[in-house]
């Protein structure tokens, strides 16, 4: 595909919205508030905001760098750069094409509950039971990851700026409208007020070292890192547009839907446990079986829970564009591919492919690696272990093979590069040493030898 028939963003707040819609994802409005619930709340979220604004900050202006340089994706970029290296673009876009099918599946998930809640099932969402026989009825999930799935597909047909750019100009006002709206009405509650408490007040006492490593990884799953999506953003990006304005735009996003999320969760779970912190510890369950009875326990439940549940799938559905935008990037950019039809073929590949976790809950349940289910394993083999490796990777080959001062360069063509020693430490020293920790522990902890 020549350079310059290559589509891009419109400008700088485009690619900011849809930047920050893959990185306003199930990561922040799923997994964000429990992680920071089981880590001690405030003590959590000053370690992950400490890691956005410069482990996350660095490796992001990296991909963008490198995907605005070369006008190519993640595929591509790297081995346009050094050819030896071009095994990095390999593994960045194994990474989306292992997520995009169990993403699907749990935005199926997603869809389920918000039709359950607009249609007035409230009380059937409410009970024990509800998340389990879901997960038991392979139809149900195929029928709705078949939804989800094929949204995704048609948003990416339409293209970089009438799909992806558009798509996203609209959505991320109402999500942060909705998020605003659901959190001001969780702090409200009675006893919400100790939840608040617990979110922002840091507490030295419940510091470990296993907060950090996850706050680490939740950055990586947050910001959408080390999976080629920042890569392939980049290569649409204009050669006019402020590179690091953009990026420190992106972490503002992603950080204030973050807090919104918390706010909407941890201070409600307060409120319906009577302050018993021990409800926050439900892990990733929290928002699929905690949430339906802290909703029934409000009134208004229909209203609430289908705002909420509405507003977790428009932020679904943002992360799951971008996933297959670098998939269908990347082929388009390595084969010469029409990009519509790549995209019907990732389309009905990735629904294909989501079968085997959905039968996972059922039929295959036997299937399991370390006592993890199918889509368990995915999770684990692209979080824990691939996007690590990908992330470390990419940190050698910008500090120590292409040089640090390309990187530079390409920052300023559009302004000065104002963080640029800190760029330089993270990359080259601080960057590495923490990835390694992530990807250790990440392992032992699968092995059992640790336990977080």
């Amino acid at each position: 595909m020549k350079q310059e028939n290559r589509s891009t963003f419109s400008g700088g707040l485009g690619f900011v919205l849809a930047a920050s819609g893959s990185a306003v994802g199930l990561g922040n409005i799923w997994r964000f508030p429990y992680l920071a619930a089981k880590y001690g709340g405030g003590i959590f979220l000053l370690f992950y905001i400490l890691l956005v604004v410069t482990f996350g900050f660095s490796l992001m202006v990296a991909e963008n760098a490198i995907g605005r340089k070369t006008g190519k994706s993640a595929l591509c970029a790297f081995g346009e750069l050094s050819k030896k290296w071009a095994f990095i673009g390999i593994i960045a876009t194994i990474i989306p094409m292992i997520i995009q099918p169990y993403y699907n599946v749990i935005g199926g998930w997603v869809v389920e509950y918000a039709l359950t809640y607009v249609t007035g099932g409230h009380s059937a969402a409410a009970q024990d039971t509800f998340f389990t026989d879901m997960l038991a009825s392979p139809l149900r999930l195929l029928i709705f990851q078949f939804v989800f799935s094929g949204i995704t597909t048609f948003v990416i047909l339409r293209g970089v700026q009438k799909g992806v750019e558009k798509f996203s100009t609209i959505l991320m006002p109402v999500l942060i409208a909705l998020a605003i709206f659901v959190a001001v009405y969780s702090i409200t509650l009675p006893g919400a007020i100790t939840g608040v408490k617990y979110f922002f007040v840091p507490d030295f006492s419940k510091f470990s070292v296993q907060g950090i490593l996850a706050a680490m990884g939740q950055m990586f799953y947050s910001l959408s890192l080390a999976m080629g999506i920042m890569v392939a953003y980049g290569s649409y990006l204009p050669k006019d547009s402020d590179l690091e304005k953009n990026v420190s735009r992106i972490e503002l996003f992603d950080t204030g839907i973050a807090i919104l999320a918390g706010l909407m969760i941890v201070p409600a779970v307060f409120a319906f446990s009577g302050g018993d912190e021990s409800a926050l510890g439900k892990g990733p369950s929290l928002m699929f079986v905690t949430l339906p009875k802290v909703f029934e326990s409000m009134g208004m439940s229909t209203i609430i829970g289908s705002v909420f549940f509405i507003l977790v799938l428009l932020a679904a559905l943002t992360s799951s564009i971008s996933i297959m935008e670098a998939i269908v990037s990347s082929l388009c950019d390595r084969f010469g591919w029409s990009r519509r039809k790549t995209t019907i073929g990732a389309g009905i590949g990735s629904f294909l492919f989501g079968i085997p976790p959905i039968l996972g809950y059922s039929l295959w349940d036997k299937v399991t690696l370390g006592g993890m289910s199918i889509l368990d394993m995915m999770d684990f083999i692209t979080n824990s272990v691939l996007m690590p490796v990908c992330a470390l990777l990419t940190c050698i080959f910008v500090a120590y093979v292409l040089g640090v001062n390309v990187i530079h360069d390409e920052v300023k063509l559009s302004s000065a590069f104002k963080r640029q020693k800190l760029f330089d430490i993270m990359i080259k020293y601080v960057a590495p040493v923490l990835i390694v920790a992530i990807l250790v522990s990440s392992i032992l902890e699968a092995m059992g030898i640790i336990k977080f």
